[in-house]
């Protein structure tokens, strides 16, 4: 992405994934759209010789990688669709400089639906209302995780959630993820089933209400829930 190589390695990399796939049998149609390509681009690299990079090492690196990504892409399918990228980028600099970048792309058109854009920034807003400080020791060793859906909602693809996990770390919320649509299941589903019961029900947060004498704390859940605006209800286990 910078320096020399730039954007060249992506381009060997697509080249040598396209070469490897029709030889397995795709057609350039197919291969253009698992690449998120065009057909005259990938007529291109098949029929020219491969990109060259400024060192053979990164050469030998790409040209690993592709194999295997081909080799997996083979075992999928043509008729595979990718739902979620997740790139964790890391750039060295001289002076013992590093920054490193993990994000996720999902493919959502937040300008296509305003209530949808609005339920994901309202989950980022939940979370920077929680104090790490305050609920640490109510904190799931499966790590926390706050889901979300509009009224009406009855598909866990409509509910929004933070990928993986919430975690506290240094004293502070983090999670390595923005929120989707579709990400969470088991919080979604017990959120559906409250939804479709009663519709002012639409967020959920999973928490470990155990105190010291491991019983379940109902005070001190409500007094949590009070202060934070939140509504509180039983449920079976």
């Amino acid at each position: 992405m910078l320096g020399d190589v730039g954007g060249k390695w992506l381009d060997r990399l697509h080249q040598d994934v396209a070469k490897d796939l029709r030889t397995k049998g795709w057609s350039q149609a197919e291969i253009a759209d698992i690449l998120g390509s065009t057909q005259s681009t990938i007529s291109r690299h098949i029929q020219k010789s491969t990109i060259e990079l400024s060192s053979s090492g990164d050469e030998a690196m790409v040209d690993a990688w592709s194999s295997e990504l081909s080799q997996a892409l083979n075992s999928i399918g043509p008729k595979g669709e990718v739902v979620r990228q997740r790139l964790v980028v890391e750039f060295q600099f001289k002076g013992n400089h590093t920054i490193r970048f993990d994000k996720t792309l999902t493919g959502l058109d937040l300008d296509r639906g305003q209530e949808q854009r609005a339920l994901l920034r309202r989950l980022e807003w939940a979370i920077g209302r929680l104090d790490p400080r305050r609920i640490k020791h109510v904190m799931p060793a499966v790590g926390m995780n706050i889901a979300s859906c509009n009224k009406g909602s009855r598909d866990t693809s409509q509910v929004a959630a933070f990928p993986g996990k919430i975690s506290i770390v240094n004293n502070k919320l983090r999670h390595h993820e923005t929120p989707g649509f579709g990400v969470s299941s088991h919080l979604a589903n017990l959120l559906l089933q409250a939804h479709i019961m009663n519709e002012a029900k639409t967020s959920i947060i999973n928490i470990n209400p155990i105190n010291g004498a491991n019983k379940v704390d109902e005070k001190k859940i409500r007094q949590m829930c009070d202060q934070l605006g939140y509504s509180f209800a039983l449920s079976n286990k």
